[in-house]
């Protein structure tokens, strides 16, 4: 069995409690790992005991450990993380399709009409799976919606069948009625 390696830290441990409390999630066992090095100093300590005592895998403590010898304190506690990619819809894009899902009278059978709408009116091409999660986490739609009537139907017809279909209530065998009345 190979003897731990001996890494010196430069900090005081008062100093990387401090930087412990005032540092995100993301860097808090970087920092625990140099807390429990500084500790064992004079004997020094395995990666495979570091990573018991940080909650971490040890090939993350080796690499943590090597970026610790090479650029110190500085480069331990940088990270190349950047983020959410940008979004592939504008904000006027995203306008007209609000207007367009809530459009009654736009008809809209599904995301691919939506797709197909997209690509005409603004040229791009955006994949299915992008514009369905992109609506659902934005404007709460969903593949399948009931309508509460059909978007052609002519109101004044609807008046008419109304007026039209009204059964005589004298025509009626009174078990029709109270049948009707359920």
């Amino acid at each position: 069995m190979s003897a731990p390696k001996n890494v010196q830290v430069k900090e005081n441990i008062k100093y990387l409690r401090t930087l412990l409390k005032l540092s995100s999630e993301f860097l808090r066992p970087r920092i625990i790992m140099l807390i429990e090095i500084k500790k064992s100093e004079g004997t020094g300590i395995s990666k495979r005991a570091l990573a018991e005592l940080v909650g971490v895998n040890p090939n993350s403590i080796q690499t943590w450990r090597s970026l610790y010898i090479s650029g110190g304190i500085t480069l331990l506690l940088s990270h190349k993380k950047i983020g959410y990619k940008p979004s592939l819809i504008t904000a006027e894009e995203r306008e007209a399709i609000d207007q367009k899902l809530k459009d009654p009278k736009n008809g809209l059978r599904g995301y691919t009409e939506l797709m197909r709408w997209i690509e005409q009116e603004y040229q791009k091409s955006i994949h299915y799976n992008t514009l369905y999660k992109y609506c659902v986490r934005n404007f709460g739609s969903s593949v399948k919606v009931a309508r509460k009537s059909h978007v052609k139907k002519d109101p004044e017809a609807v008046e008419t069948l109304k007026k039209t279909s009204q059964i005589s209530a004298s025509k009626l065998s009174p078990a029709k009625k109270n049948s009707l009345k359920k």
